[in-house]
């Protein structure tokens, strides 16, 4: 249960003697490791929060100093005891959370302070360690109470005797207890709207007849059946959450309701009016024995009369995720003409089938992924079918063709997930309309198309003309780049989002400058070995390059537009050379550009993985030396020969000179004049 703080916080906070924080009439004494109630507050204070303290008792006095108090909050401290009296100065109290805190010990006494409480409409008890029996002691007294709380304690039976005298009860919330039994627990709370029992362990729930309750969430239980009491009356039902469970057939409804939100999410159910083998068994009864006391009642049920007498045509939002269903019985959809979503993904369908009678007029998402879908039969009449679909999710399924004309009557789809299917798009290459495959031609409400794993060969003849797309997947298709790229004219100006995500492509092999309006691109996961320069000009938000082969940025990509329009850039795992780093400084410097995955990034000196922004000494060393200019590394390199060789000549010289002299004088024979 959820508790706002009332009044007005248009005041600035201030600090209270007792180092609490104050704004108008508003006390937070939060986490002051306080073992009672300050004395020194403010009289006039109306809601006083008291949570991650250290009280353990609630005296007699501790509130005689706040009359005014209609608010207190006692979360997750000590607290093992409140004295009788410690509310009989508090008469106007409507809002008490004593949530994890340690009331199982002194409950009765805890009771009867409690009970001098005539103006409390909301209790929270949650976290106590309480038992049933300790639950009605406290809450005997308390007909004033709208809201209440017992969640994550130890209730394990509700009867009759557990919430007496709660008239005026709306919402009641028991979940995370050990509930296995409920008795009539639930027949004198007139009032009660919001009923919450998830996450307990109810077997089952037969006979339900709580024809004023409006939201009924018994998730996570283990609860095999549900059946409605068989009544004429009109349930105010509007929310029934039974996901989670082990719900071995879809359950019998009320017969007159104004169900909108049915949730069956993760059970254990299936169809079994005509088997898979053809085997029809449409008249099959279920007998149910029911013992109540000294009493047995045997209740023999059709199970498919019963589905079709409830009333489902104000249903909106249907969830049947997560269950065995192979197939869907005769007019099921039929009965529920107001659905806007429809849940079946992760089932056991092989073969969807829409009829014209199943027109489904309103409904908005459809979901059938993660199926054995082979087939999806669309009988296309002259009447609508599907015309409000906006979100068709067919992904992770065994296709291959949708049915020809299937988006002629849906004019509002916006987004269509076929990914992981064996589809292809229309018209092939070489064989145009020959072989099965998906027509979005002309769809031009499309805003959203993915197609990723659908091991497509290539893109030709433009089979995106004519649509909006906006976002558009194409990953794990190795080979749809290989044709001709001229797919691309059709999305130039609309496209904001590409995935081409592990597709195995090269540098140079597509030309992203007319893709004037993308914001987001993913090449990760290919063989780029050189950043595409035609990416220069793009005004790019989110650029991932993650899992390719890059050595290097270049070195100016912060100042050109694509670098001055980035917010995201996803680096990691390239090898890139730790001796060209010149762009990883410049990223760093780059204002707004935020680099998520910048601990992972790495780069390579020799057989080592090095951060780019902690090179050690030595690295930086090698890297000046590789990166120093050649004519000066030669100029280097030569010098000490040269001076080595000039030395030795000098010292030759001067060691041969009078012999060379006297050779010459000998060799030359001339005479001197005198």
């Amino acid at each position: 249960l959820a508790v706002g703080w009332g009044g007005r916080m248009d005041a600035a906070w201030a600090t209270s003697p007792g180092g609490c924080e104050l704004v108008q009439s508003i006390m937070d004494c939060t986490g002051r490791w306080l073992s009672s109630i300050p004395g020194n507050l403010r009289g006039d204070t109306e809601e006083l929060f008291l949570d991650d303290n250290t009280i353990q008792v609630l005296g007699n006095a501790s509130l005689l100093l706040y009359p005014q108090l209609w608010h207190l909050s006692l979360t997750r401290n000590r607290l093992e005891l409140i004295e009788p009296g410690a509310f009989l100065s508090s008469q106007g109290l409507e809002v008490l959370s004593l949530t994890d805190n340690l009331l199982f010990t002194n409950y009765s006494l805890t009771a009867t302070a409690l009970s001098a409480l005539p103006a409390l409409r909301i209790l929270d008890l949650a976290g106590n360690q309480l038992r049933e029996d300790m639950v009605s002691v406290l809450v005997s007294n308390l007909s004033s109470l709208e809201s209440l709380s017992v969640a994550r304690n130890i209730i394990m039976r509700l009867d009759s005797s557990t919430f007496t005298n709660l008239t005026q009860l709306l919402e009641l919330n028991l979940e995370k207890n050990y509930i296995f039994e409920i008795d009539n627990a639930f027949e004198g709370l007139q009032r009660l709207q919001r009923l919450n029992i998830a996450y307990n362990y109810l077997p089952c729930l037969v006979g339900f007849g709580l024809t004023q309750l409006r939201v009924l969430n018994v998730s996570n239980n283990v609860i095999e059946w549900f059946l409605t009491l068989q009544s004429d009356d009109l349930f105010e039902l509007e929310v029934l959450d039974l996901s989670h469970n082990r719900l071995l057939f879809f359950p019998v409804l009320p017969q007159q309701s104004k169900l909108r939100s049915l949730l069956l999410q993760d059970n254990r159910m299936s169809f079994y009016q005509r088997l898979p083998n053809g085997t029809s068994l449409a008249n099959v009864t279920v007998q149910f024995l029911i013992i109540d006391g000294n009493s047995t009642n045997i209740t023999t049920v059709r199970l498919w009369d019963e589905l079709c007498h409830s009333n489902l045509s104000s249903l909106r939002l249907l969830d049947m995720s997560q269950n065995q269903v192979w197939g869907l019985p005769d007019d099921f959809l039929a009965q529920m003409p107001s659905l806007t979503h429809l849940k079946l993904n992760q089932n056991c369908l092989e073969a969807f089938h829409l009829l014209e009678e199943d027109s489904l007029a309103m409904l908005s998402e459809l979901d059938l992924s993660q199926n054995q879908l082979v087939e999806l039969g669309v009988k296309v009449g002259a009447g609508d079918i599907l015309p409000s679909l906006q979100l068709f999710n067919l992904s992770t399924n065994r296709l291959q063709a949708l049915p020809p004309g299937i988006f002629t009557h849906t004019r509002k789809i916006t987004t269509l997930d076929l990914s992981r299917n064996r589809v292809d798009l229309c018209p092939q290459p070489g064989e145009a309309q020959s072989l099965p495959c998906v027509d979005i031609r002309g769809v031009e409400t499309l805003t959203h198309l993915s197609l990723a794993g659908c091991g497509l060969q290539g893109l030709s003849s433009r089979p995106f003309q004519g649509t909006s797309l906006r976002h558009l997947d194409l990953s794990d298709n190795r080979q749809v780049l290989s044709g001709d790229p001229a797919w691309l004219q059709d999305l130039a100006l609309k496209l904001q989002v590409l995935s081409l995500r592990n597709t195995s492509l090269s540098s140079t092999a597509v030309d992203f400058s007319a893709l004037s309006s993308l914001v987001r691109l993913d090449l990760s996961g290919n063989s780029l070995s050189a950043f595409p320069a035609s990416l220069g000009a793009l005004r790019l938000r989110t650029l991932d390059l993650r899992d390719n082969c890059l050595p290097a940025l270049p070195p100016d990509l912060a100042q050109v537009p694509l670098g001055r329009s980035l917010r995201e850039l996803y680096l990691s795992r390239n090898p890139y050379n730790c001796c060209t780093l010149g762009w990883w400084d410049a990223l760093q410097l780059a204002e707004g550009l935020r680099v998520p995955d910048g601990r992972e990034v790495t780069c390579r000196h020799g057989s080592r993985a090095l951060s780019p922004g902690a090179l050690p000494e030595p690295v930086l060393q090698s890297c000046r030396w590789q990166t120093a200019d050649l004519a000066l590394l030669y100029l280097v390199l030569a010098l000490p020969t040269c001076l080595t060789l000039l030395v030795a000549f000098v010292v030759a010289f001067l060691m041969l000179k009078e012999k060379l002299l006297k050779m010459v004088k000998t060799r030359c024979g001339v005479s001197s004049p005198y």
